[in-house]
């Protein structure tokens, strides 16, 4: 049985061929079946010019006249099972083989190319001249059954495609025999085309009086008048089961295709290549300057000095994948926080957008980012840089992957925190802070101290983040901001009338915190009659009763230290006092928590006031609350 890729004057023929002879039983097992991906390395039973070149190829002609090459599989495969109700029937068989022809003009054919199934490897030598078509031959090289070469299209048409063979293009057939029907199918597409579901011709025979025990398959290949190059990429073979899949991908690659073209085509290629090499430059440089304008970047002198500090644009926006809405951690009044991972360095990063649309101070301000951008403490989310975008301004920060602090506080959806890891975060962001305000070689006033500007990192420490709002000044000098920002519930009194952050605001601050993460409450909310009710009035007159530690938290699993939690209690209110001299400082603070001072007995005289009223009534002009952020808390969230 042949399959016979011929080439003749403007056409080709593919053909299948069975050769009859006697042979003995065959092995079993895994001599049933094969497959290669190549040809390197393959004991193939070569003779005439066949060769396998270093790359894989299995070359049967070499483009010389009156040449001939075969290859066969090096042993013979049973065709017979003897232990069969029908010893005497031919198995049925799969095989499938991509090819390709390159002939001595791209429009002139060659002689053909056979896949053989034989008792004797000597039975064919050349094959006979005929038009582009796919034949099944037995005992012989004319045709039983033939039709045009090409393939059914698989949308629902089954609109016939022609195939020329001798396109110097690599094609795949498939051949299956059917035992039980006694049918030959053949199908073909170009490589890459997934096997069609409609064959290109089909066959009734039986191989029962041809196909002997044992017998030989492989390929055989003959030039005459026209030299040719027959070329062999990959080949599979099974007996009573499908051929095993080519990985098309690892399939070696064929040589250059044809001679170099002809002057006269130069003529027409050269002006066409020429005009399309002008378009190529000129699309390419409308794509450069696109690109540039697409990651353009903001850069001025004087940030030369900043160096490593300034990240690329370009950078920050591939590690956000554009910015996407799905790496956005949260968003609120200062800006959006979008979750990235750096392609150089694969680090998660967290990038804060933050408008900066008024150049003033914005030197001044892009210096103090480069300087915290020093900071280096455990529990301290890491600024690691900046980078300027037209309006915006972005932050890069460590990413933490347990979020922000308030999500654990608020977010019904997670389990609420334990007592010891409310009060292990608690003394972590008093540890942080005091090394802002003086353990650095500057002052740091973080100026917005609070739940969500508190991160979670893998490991259950809190770590103060945000340093959009955070100013430093050298010690034993003042603070000169003037503006008053942060967040409504965490202002200390006095920015009323002074605008002036301080450390002791920062402890105002941290004050509010303390009572938020013991009570698990929001340090301003509304109550049934819209009224604004701050927390620290709220566990004020919880004290005054006698019932502080009726404002713990009641979602705190697993109980708690009453001791430790009228404690934090009893030291948020210390830390809340209106008055910024009666205030502990961060060092004290610390000392507090580690047990390195005894908290002084607070008197109801020492901490009669009430925040709300010194906080919104005449104190805060209307000047100053138009910059105050009014959020009881601010929905940023995830790392930063």
């Amino acid at each position: 049985m042949l399959l016979l890729l011929q080439h003749l004057y403007l056409g080709a023929m593919l053909l299948l061929t069975m050769i009859t002879h006697g042979s003995t039983a065959a092995p079993t097992g895994d001599r049933d079946r094969f497959i290669y991906n190549g040809f390197a390395g393959a004991n193939l039973t070569l003779d005439g010019v066949a060769a396998v070149t270093p790359a894989g190829l299995l070359v049967l002609t070499n483009g010389c006249l009156q040449s001939k090459g075969h290859a066969f599989h090096p042993s013979t495969l049973p065709f017979r099972d003897p232990n069969a109700r029908n010893a005497t029937a031919a198995r049925s068989f799969s095989t499938t083989f991509v090819f390709a022809i390159y002939g001595q003009y791209a429009d002139l054919s060659s002689n053909g190319l056979a896949f053989v199934v034989a008792a004797d490897r000597a039975v064919l030598s050349n094959a006979m001249p005929g038009r582009n078509h796919v034949g099944v031959d037995v005992n012989s090289l004319k045709s039983i059954n033939a039709t045009d070469a090409g393939y059914y299209e698989d949308d629902g048409t089954e609109q016939f495609q022609n195939l020329s063979l001798i396109s110097r293009k690599p094609m795949q057939v498939w051949v299956d025999y059917d035992g039980a029907a006694t049918q030959v199918t053949v199908t073909m597409a170009p490589l890459g085309l997934p096997r069609p579901k409609t064959p290109l011709l089909q066959a009734s025979i039986d191989l029962s009086d041809v196909v002997r025990a044992k017998a030989h398959v492989g390929f055989s290949s003959a030039t005459s008048s026209l030299v040719s190059r027959h070329f062999v990429l990959g080949w599979s073979f099974a007996l009573d089961g499908p051929a095993p899949a080519l990985n098309i991908a690892g399939l070696p690659a064929l040589p250059p295709a044809g001679p170099k073209p002809r002057s006269k085509v130069l003529e027409i290629v050269l002006p066409v290549a020429s005009a399309a090499l002008v378009l190529a430059v000129g699309i390419a440089i409308y794509t450069l300057v696109r690109r540039r304008i697409k990651y353009a970047e903001l850069r001025e002198d004087w940030e030369l000095a900043f160096g490593p500090h300034r990240f690329a644009y370009k950078d920050l926006f591939h590690a956000t994948s554009g910015f996407s809405d799905k790496k956005l951690l949260g968003a609120g009044g200062f800006g959006s926080v979008y979750k990235g991972v750096l392609r150089k360095t694969g680090m998660e990063v967290a990038v804060k957008k933050v408008s900066h649309e008024s150049k003033q101070g914005l030197k001044e301000f892009i210096s103090e980012v480069v300087s915290m951008g020093r900071l280096r403490h455990r529990n301290l989310v890491q600024l690691l840089g900046y980078c300027r975008r037209k309006g915006k301004l972005l932050l890069i920060y460590d990413y933490m992957p347990n979020g922000s602090l308030d999500r654990h506080l608020y977010d019904q959806s997670k389990s609420a925190l334990d007592w010891p890891q409310r009060f292990h975060i608690i003394r972590g962001v008093a540890s942080g802070l005091l090394y802002l305000h003086d353990d650095w070689e500057q002052v740091v006033i973080h100026r917005d101290v609070k739940a969500s500007n508190v991160l979670i990192d893998g490991e259950m420490n809190g770590r103060l983040g945000d340093f959009g709002l955070a100013r430093l000044y050298d010690h034993g000098s003042h603070a000169h901001t003037t503006h008053v920002m942060g967040t409504m519930g965490y202002l200390a009194p006095e920015l009323g009338h002074t605008g002036k952050a301080t450390p002791a605001t920062d402890v105002f601050s941290f004050g509010a915190f303390l009572l938020e993460v013991t009570c698990g409450r929001r340090p301003v909310e509304k109550d049934g009659l819209n009224n604004r009710v701050m927390l620290v009035d709220w566990v004020l007159d919880n004290w005054r009763k006698g019932s502080i530690i009726h404002a713990v938290d009641t979602r705190i699993p697993d109980g708690y230290n009453l001791d430790e939690a009228s404690f934090v209690l009893k030291l948020g209110l210390l830390c809340s006092h209106p008055l910024p001299s009666a205030r502990p400082t961060m060092r004290q603070v610390v000392q507090y928590l580690d047990g390195a001072m005894v908290l002084p007995n607070l008197s109801p005289a020492y901490l009669g006031f009430t925040t709300i009223e010194r906080m919104y009534n005449s104190e805060f002009n209307q000047n100053v609350m138009s910059c105050v952020s009014y959020t009881a808390m601010s929905d940023l969230s995830g790392g930063r």
